[in-house]
């Protein structure tokens, strides 16, 4: 294809998009930078496995153990590519960075619309910050992990300085996101590369390194069942879906970007169906490469004096010198991941301003002059998040709860908009975009629903 003929169709698909974002009650007013791989990488790198399952995998070893790490994994991812295969159909048929909402608001019934769309805005805000501080405090997990690692436990973490580092990432991450949407969209290339890398080098490496005498046969790793905490077994296996669900917790995350997509309408469902697909494959990959590589004291794992079961177990394996070699990438590749959360986090909040649902929405709803970016949305986002991160000082349990709000939140603003568009598919006047599940759209609804109060029901009970 010659230059010329380039530039035309790269015109062509530019003109579509605006005119499409126009017939949804918007102006073009972001930069459309992103490609569809970077449209990708940045679905691939919120996932972001090696970090996610290291942040989660201590849900997943207590209740049901290896059965819960493999076939748990792979049962709820499973599920998790239902969501989205029905959030990538509304996203064909309304690319725009409000999205869950927008969607809930256009897709109800009249009489209901107003209330579900405050409702899923609302929770997808929410989500979508508490996700930010849950990524976050991730990442500061992992680097005080780092810390008693390189100093042979004598470094002891409290939360006055977790806090402390938290609050340095947070900031840093809202520098990044402020920068120009070119910067931010060739940035999710490395993002990416850097989280297929991890997965590869996981499932290669730890193998070759793990002691014999720590290596499981076929049947503990797949088959063994271990309940740390005393649930019943089948509640117990359930909470274990929380390192999956988690990890894919914001699968709407491109969603947010679709006013800065090419070729939205496309590229943002095909990228959440790819990245749910492959991340799942690659998750399960390896859980199953854990599960034979950790030994069998699973309670050791848990009640290490690094306070993380995966570095325990990298450690177990690889020795000290390599596993802050491997570490320092993970971390690498969380805050990369909280970086591009932080990301379509400040979408969403800058769109919910935008239709003024937000307090302060005027002052929220603005680009920034130099970079073409809402740099105030951004700090909105960040300043949230670091409020959240302060529940460190309650106790661990309430850190725990805003891993927990950041997944009831979200399912619940996939829920609505999803089980809408046909429960009321009579009244509104649905046109489906470029991607269609045509009659299997009802058959993912009807699942969706059904996994969604499930996932909140159990969250509850877990809290309780």
């Amino acid at each position: 294809m010659s230059a010329d003929a380039r530039g035309q169709r790269k015109a062509a698909i530019a003109e579509s998009d605006e005119r499409l974002l126009a017939e949804l009650g918007y102006k073009q007013e972001f930069q459309r930078a992103f490609r569809p791989l970077e449209v990708f990488g940045i679905a691939f790198s919120i996932v972001g496995l090696v970090p996610s399952i290291t942040s989660v995998v201590s849900y997943s070893i207590p209740n049901g153990g290896p059965i819960a790490m493999v076939w748990g994994w792979a049962i709820a991812s499973t599920f998790i590519l239902v969501v989205g295969l029905s959030m990538a159909e509304l996203a064909s048929a309304a690319p725009t960075s409000g999205g869950l909402y927008f969607w809930a608001h256009a897709y109800s019934s009249p009489k209901w619309r107003n209330l579900l769309a405050w409702v899923v805005g609302y929770s997808n805000t929410i989500g979508m910050i508490a996700s930010v501080a849950s990524v976050d405090w991730g990442a500061v997990v992992q680097i005080m992990a780092a810390a008693s690692i390189s100093s042979n436990g004598s470094f002891t973490p409290t939360s006055s300085k977790a806090f402390g580092v938290y609050v340095g990432v947070v900031l840093s991450h809202a520098v990044v996101c402020c920068l120009g949407t070119k910067i931010l969209a060739r940035l999710q290339n490395v993002y990416m590369a850097l989280n297929i890398s991890l997965c590869f080098a996981v499932i290669i490496a730890l193998p070759a390194a793990t002691p014999r005498e720590l290596k499981n046969n076929a049947s503990y790793a797949l088959g063994n069942f271990t309940n740390l905490y005393g649930w019943p077994n089948g509640f117990a296996f359930t909470l274990s879906f929380l390192a999956p669900i988690w990890t894919f917790g914001s699968c709407d995350s491109t969603v947010h970007i679709s006013e800065e997509a090419s070729n939205a309408a496309i590229a943002v469902p095909w990228t959440i169906v790819c990245s749910v697909s492959i991340a799942g494959m690659l998750g399960f990959a390896v859980n199953v490469t854990l599960a034979f590589c950790m030994g069998q004291d699973l309670e050791g794992l848990m009640t290490n004096s690094i306070g993380q079961p995966m570095a325990q177990i990298f450690l177990n394996s690889f020795g000290k010198t390599t596993t802050l070699a491997v570490w320092a990438f993970i971390i690498l590749a969380q805050y990369m991941m909280g970086s591009s959360m932080m990301l379509v986090a400040s979408r969403q909040s800058f769109a919910f301003a935008r239709d003024g649902a937000l307090p302060f929405s005027s002052w929220l709803y603005r680009m920034n002059g130099f970079t073409k970016t809402p740099a105030n949305s951004v700090l909105f986002c960040a300043a949230g998040s670091i409020v959240l991160g302060a529940l460190v000082f309650a106790g661990p349990q309430a850190v725990n709860a805003v891993f927990a709000i950041a997944i009831a939140a979200q399912y619940v603003a996939y829920s609505i908009p999803i089980t809408a568009r046909w429960t009321w598919r009579k009244e509104n006047r649905w046109t489906p975009g470029p991607f269609s599940l045509g009659a299997w759209s009802g058959i993912c609804a009807i699942i969706l629903s059904l996994d969604g109060l499930h996932v909140d029901r159990f969250l509850l009970s877990y809290d309780e």
